[in-house]
């Protein structure tokens, strides 16, 4: 099997640690441990953990308390992985066979779309689309599925737009599923993220063949625990924990522990108000940086700390080019919408729920870089 190079991966990998300003992170402020943990007696307790092996499907406590987020699902339902995106890769890996056909919802994290195309199978894109505010016309999706469909991959809230479905549009993605026995793989990894105190309803419970994926690098704050889940039917799960243990076989004892803790009732309340005040504390600094510039289209994001922001016109240039250009010139890193599927090449992705003043450094850079000489920036601009 030959897998494609993941660009956006490798973008933000080799260049993160080496530009001035990084505004290309798709997640919320990380916590500290001792912010996770604030009770003394509880993290001593916690660093005298002998660091053995866990239970390879992650422990019951965890199981537990992944499956609460859920109605109706157990610690039976819930199979604990290294990171969201090893939830997807196992998934993808056991549901996908050569010939077989997956509608993958773009844009998107190209991660599902790519390995079932190195798997073998045909991928077929189900565009979303700036008009519908980043959402999809149900009669395509009619179009796109048939007898040949495995898998309907979706990303709800989207990464990158920040959109969430409508009920109406995760029935008739249900319905088109159905219709033909396909498999629902629904990537929920910033449900928790949203602006508002309303969470995003969850594919889980909707119909049999579902399974949803899930982590707590975004909503949680808490991207270096590497901590992920699939939620699926027992059965399911059960074989899903087979080719796991082909991969990394299991979480680390430690983020076991803390998984277990940042999941509880309490804690989750906790960490989903921070991450609400970083949202809509961070956000109107690049609103504000947007009415400012002309030649710029964005729709606002219902979740994440993540903007997808078209390039007008006046640009000159696509999204490859201006983010190394800006990279090169202001030590800045963005992330080009190329990397998110074909066609996107007239977008860019900021990630505005960090630290507030480099948010603002890094997007008064880019005010410089907008207004440098057009010889220089090669820009048709109009202000």
């Amino acid at each position: 099997m030959q897998i494609a190079r993941f660009e956006l991966e490798r973008w933000q990998s080799v260049w993160e640690n080496q530009v001035e300003i990084n505004i290309s992170e798709s997640g919320v402020l990380p916590l500290t441990v001792s912010e996770l943990v604030p009770d003394q007696s509880e993290l001593a307790r916690i660093l005298n953990t002998p660091l053995g092996y866990p239970q390879t499907n992650g422990g019951e406590p965890t199981r537990s308390a992944v499956a609460a987020l859920y109605p109706g699902a157990t610690a039976a339902n819930v199979l604990m992985t290294t990171g969201c995106a090893e939830a997807n890769f196992v998934a993808t890996w056991a549901l996908v066979e050569p010939g077989d056909e997956v509608v993958f919802m773009e844009p998107n994290y190209l991660q599902i779309g790519q390995l079932a195309a190195s798997l073998g199978a045909t991928v077929r894109e189900l565009r979303l689309r700036e008009d519908l505010r980043w959402g999809f016309d149900p009669d395509e999706l009619k179009k796109l599925v048939n007898q040949r469909t495995r898998l309907i991959a979706i990303c709800n809230p989207n990464n990158p737009t920040g959109a969430v479905m409508s009920e109406a549009a995760i029935e008739a993605v249900c319905d088109c599923a159905d219709k033909f026995g396909a498999w629902i793989l629904a990537d929920e990894v910033y449900r928790g993220a949203e602006f508002s105190s309303d969470l995003t309803p969850t594919f889980w419970g909707r119909y049999q063949r579902v399974l949803c994926t899930g982590g707590l690098s975004k909503a949680y704050s808490l991207p270096g625990l590497r901590t992920g889940w699939i939620v699926a039917q027992p059965a399911v799960v059960e074989e899903l924990w087979s080719y796991h243990d082909y991969t990394t076989i299991g979480i680390s004892m430690l983020t076991d522990l803390l998984a277990a803790i940042a999941l509880q009732p309490e804690t989750r309340r906790r960490i989903r108000a921070r991450v609400q005040q970083v949202l809509n504390e961070n956000y109107p600094i690049l609103t504000d940086w947007l009415n400012e510039h002309r030649g710029f289209s964005h729709v606002s994001p219902c979740a994440g700390g993540i903007a997808w922001i078209g390039i007008g016109d006046e640009l000159a240039m696509g999204s490859d080019q201006l983010a190394e250009d800006l990279r090169c010139k202001k030590s800045v890193l963005i992330v080009p919408g190329s990397q998110f599927g074909a066609g996107f090449e007239r977008f860019i992705r900021i990630g505005f729920a960090g630290h507030r003043e480099p948010l603002r450094e890094g997007l008064a850079r880019f005010s410089e870089w907008l207004t440098e000489p057009a010889r220089e920036s090669r820009l048709k601009l109009a202000f």
